[in-house]
């Protein structure tokens, strides 16, 4: 009877070894099944990498590529075909990848629905599905995948709002909703999602006000950019958000004061709540934030005057406060921003003087002051100099003197506008130095030209720019004729403007060959003699004035 009995225990040893040993086999044939079912859906594959690649039975699927496999079972734990221009729809055969950690298709043009069976992969710890175009609902059963860390389903074609299911993820660390048509409000049971550290929900249509439940602890990165939110921010922020390290809620309709304990956000790096209605004035204390580096606070209806202590915030890069109602001075302890590269103040009430300090940060790329009330001649000390600077913008201001000399040691310089200001004496030569040159404005100063020749010899001296494309002259007493070296312009130049700027003299034939030319204005000059017939070679010309000068 045992020996019976033994030997029945064996037939069924034997029967499970078996049945196991197809099992394991399916395992991987299933992932090469699922893989090769997801390749005959392809439709587009620019790069020729997987209808053409050694995506085939031929080779060990573990080698194909974008396939990762694990070591031991020989089964698929990543796939990674982002940035490939793939286009086809996904197929369901995906989710028979039951050992996948890793899906990352961004940056294709995968289209339809996105697969509810992606829901069966339980293992799945991150799912990259951005820049695609995906359409219809967020599938709930992505709640099913237990491990989910990271999420991006950016830039899509998704609408009908946030699953209210995705509250009860246990482990989700990054959500990235942005750029589909969620519409709605910001649902409160996103707040639930304790491990929660990353929430982007930019260009989603949303509406409403950040709930309460939002401020969770754990967020260190908040991005609702370009959206309808509105409503006042908590005066506890930072309380709310002790880790917060990117704020960024601009182009939305905030409204209220900014928090005056703003500066309490110790690990701000980044701040942006630029086109919003935000008023009140920018927190005294604010320079307390060491790790910030940048400052957008532009496009609101800020008051009150720039705080001194902004020079202690020694990690800045670009400061935007533009477009706001500050007055007061420019202080001069910006100049202790030695990293600073962009610094914008345009459209707002400075009044005095730049201080010198300030044009001598050598980090400078962006210097923007346009339309204020500052005055007084610009710095124009030897040992100043920009060596980074690429766009500087001082129009429409009350700046007189001279064009300081050491702008023309910028070689990187691209928009030189000093338009709109009391500015005169000659304009420098120098400009011609600048290669990289692509928009000069001086127009509506006093500037004139070089004494010792006829000539408006600083356009000859600006031909030797060969990126220039725009030239704004307008309302400057330059007395001179236009040079016949106006032709090396041929290949760059749009916009030649120069009305009321006394030109005298002939039209040379040469400015028929501005072959690129849309825009020309030489109006209320003193031209004289023969409009020349090459005008008529300006065939991308959109606008030609010409009227009161003593043309025959």
């Amino acid at each position: 009877m045992e020996k019976f009995i033994f030997l029945g225990f064996v037939d069924v040893m034997l029967a499970s070894l078996l049945m196991f040993q197809p099992v394991i086999c399916s395992s991987n044939f299933t992932d090469q099944e699922a893989l090769l079912h997801f390749k005959s859906k392809m439709e587009v594959d620019p790069t020729n990498t997987i209808k053409g690649g050694n995506w085939t039975v031929e080779a060990n699927f573990c080698e194909w590529i974008g396939v990762v496999c694990s070591n031991r079972k020989q089964r698929v734990i990543a796939l990674d075909l982002s940035h490939m221009g793939l286009q086809g729809r996904l197929s369901p055969y995906l989710g028979n990848l039951s050992l996948l950690a890793s899906l990352d298709l961004r940056n294709n043009s995968f289209y339809g629905m996105i697969l509810i069976e992606i829901g069966h992969l339980h293992r799945l710890k991150e799912l990259i599905l951005e820049s695609n175009q995906f359409e219809g609902n967020i599938p709930p059963i992505f709640t099913q995948c237990r491990n989910l860390e990271v999420m991006s389903l950016a830039m899509n074609w998704l609408t009908g709002g946030i699953p209210r299911e995705f509250g009860t993820f246990p482990k989700l660390q990054q959500l990235d909703l942005s750029s589909n048509d969620l519409g709605g409000h910001i649902p409160s049971f996103l707040g639930n999602i304790s491990t929660l550290q990353v929430i982007i929900l930019a260009n989603a249509t949303l509406t409403g006000s950040i709930p309460s439940a939002l401020f969770n602890r754990s967020l260190t990165w908040v991005n609702l950019t370009d959206n309808y939110l509105s409503r006042s921010l908590p005066s506890d922020l930072c309380y709310r958000w002790p880790n917060i390290q990117m704020l960024s809620l601009d182009q939305n309709q905030f409204s209220g004061l900014l928090p005056e304990t703003l500066a309490q956000c110790k690990e701000l790096i980044i701040s942006w709540l630029s086109h919003n209605h935000f008023q009140g004035s920018i927190p005294r204390d604010i320079g307390s934030l060491q790790k910030l580096q940048k400052l957008y606070i532009f496009y609101n209806n800020l008051t009150g005057t720039i705080p001194r202590t902004i020079g202690n915030m020694s990690s800045l890069h670009g400061l935007e406060i533009g477009s706001n109602q500050i007055e007061g001075e420019i202080p001069s302890e910006i100049s202790n921003l030695v990293n600073l590269q962009v610094m914008n103040f345009k459209e707002n009430l400075l009044t005095g003087e730049v201080p010198q300090e300030v044009l001598n940060i050598s980090s400078l790329r962006v210097l923007s002051l346009r339309d204020n009330s500052l005055s007084g001649s610009l710095p124009s000390g030897r040992d100043l100099s920009l060596p980074n600077l690429e766009k500087l913008n001082l129009g429409s201001n009350g700046f007189g003197g001279n064009i300081p000399l050491y702008f023309l040691n910028s070689s990187n310089l691209i928009l030189f506008d000093v338009s709109k200001n009391q500015l005169s004496g000659p304009i420098p030569m120098g400009l011609g130095n600048l290669k990289n040159l692509d928009c000069i404005a001086i127009g509506s100063n006093q500037l004139t030209r070089e004494t010792y020749s006829s000539e408006l010899n600083f356009i000859s001296a600006l031909s030797n720019c060969p990126s220039l494309r725009h030239l704004w002259l307008a309302g400057n007493p330059l007395r001179g004729t236009i040079p016949k070296s106006i032709k090396n312009f041929s290949s760059s130049l749009q916009v030649l403007s120069a009305p009321h700027c006394q030109i005298r003299g002939r039209i040379p034939e040469e400015m028929g060959l501005l072959k690129r030319l849309t825009y020309l204005n030489l109006r209320n000059n003193a031209l004289d003699g023969n409009i020349p017939s090459s005008i008529g070679g300006l065939e991308r010309l959109q606008q030609l004035h010409l009227d009161n000068n003593h043309l025959e």
